[in-house]
């Protein structure tokens, strides 16, 4: 890997993990929880408030006069604490409470001027830089305009109702629907030309970017859904109907052509390099093609490829990932797997004449449907 390539990665790991800390917190002040009820009191009650959401030695360095309290965690405290006009600090990790206990309150937060921040208004520069400094996330309410601000390391995030969320999430939901019909167009496409021995790089880099592009829009679904709490119920069960079953083909179509052998670690590393990838890349047939690593020809979309068969077995009923990694071991290619017989699949080790027959009966069946939806 080159520095280039290392720092990418790096940014890459410190941006999923700011999304998934954020994701956390979006749980945690969700409509219908204690800690978005005490928010929403503040907002009514137009008061404004700062609230950090941990507390350590640091944390206790940036405080300044207000009270050390050690109290359980409620609505109405939080709303009560925020009327002096001071910022309020929870203790995430102490126990008795699923949010924690309020061990400062009314206090002055000092951070480094020094910290970076885009802020204009007092209140939100001061949250910015203790969510930069601290590492903890802190929630501003906005006095003059009712908005409540997340920060979460570098990120902001203001929280909406539950109305406005609703709308946005069933407009993703709907491209999402779109998006995950068309995938099944191209991969039962694919699967044709599999059979057939006639797939490109260009066949196989439109299912990886359809994928590609599926699993980033319910990447946003689910946040919104997060973001809504019990809200968004019945959208969760539409989100997993429509996704279901997606990360495991997405893995099984790249294992199918990357690298040497397709092992786990080339697999994870194609994986990391398509989430790399930005909107204007991603819809380029050829940066998806160079992800996946075919860059050795000049014309890399018209190379014929031939799949291993991981994605063609994935779909065989009761068949683990070890006997299906001991089948592609011993045949090296899906065209093997077609014209072998019973007792061929028989000699792969762990299976014997019962399940060889499934697997071969199996095989015939998808390879029997793959052809009909192409040409029907």
């Amino acid at each position: 890997m080159t520095n280039g390539q290392a720092e990418s990665h790096r940014v890459t790991t410190l941006t999923v993990d700011i999304d998934e800390r954020m994701r956390t917190v979006l749980a945690a002040v969700a409509p219908g929880t204690p800690l978005r009820d005490g928010l929403e009191r503040i907002v009514r009650g137009r008061t404004g408030g700062l609230v950090i959401m941990g507390f350590d030695p640091l944390v206790a360095s940036l405080c300044t006069g207000g009270f050390v309290l050690d109290v359980e965690f409620s609505s109405t405290r939080l709303r009560e604490l925020a009327k002096m006009d001071g910022a309020i600090v929870i203790d995430t990790a102490a126990a008795g409470n699923p949010v924690g206990r309020i061990v400062r309150a009314a206090v002055q937060l000092v951070p480094d001027p020094a910290v970076e921040t885009v802020e204009s208004g007092t209140r939100h520069r001061t949250a910015e830089r203790v969510a930069k400094q601290t590492g903890y996330p802190v929630i501003s309410v906005s006095q003059s305009m009712s908005l409540i601000a997340l920060y979460v390391g570098g990120r902001r995030r203001v929280l909406e109702g539950s109305t406005e969320i609703l709308t946005r999430a069933n407009q993703a939901l709907a491209t999402l629907e779109r998006y995950s019909n068309r995938l099944q167009e191209v991969t039962s496409t694919l699967a044709g030309l599999e059979i057939e021995d006639l797939a490109t790089v260009r066949d196989v880099a439109t299912v990886i970017q359809r994928a590609e592009m599926v699993r980033r829009i319910s990447s946003e679904v689910e946040e919104y859904l997060i973001e809504l709490g019990t809200d968004g119920r019945l959208l969760s069960l539409q989100l997993d109907e429509l996704i279901s079953g997606l990360a495991a083909e997405r893995e099984a179509v790249v294992r199918d052509y990357v690298g040497v052998v397709g092992s786990r670690e080339e697999t994870v590393d194609v994986l990391a390099r398509l989430i790399d990838l930005n909107p204007g890349q991603l819809v380029d047939l050829a940066h998806v093609a160079a992800a996946m690593g075919f860059t050795d020809v000049a014309e890399p979309l018209d190379v014929s490829v031939s799949p291993r068969g991981y994605r063609m077995l994935h779909r065989v009923p009761r068949l683990t990932e070890v006997l299906t990694d001991r089948i592609v071991a011993h045949f090296g290619s899906l065209q093997k797997m077609l014209a072998a017989g019973v007792d061929d699949f028989g000699a792969v080790e762990g299976i014997g004449p019962v399940r060889a027959r499934a697997i071969r009966e199996g095989l015939s069946r998808l390879a029997e449907t793959s052809i009909l939806e192409r040409y029907v």
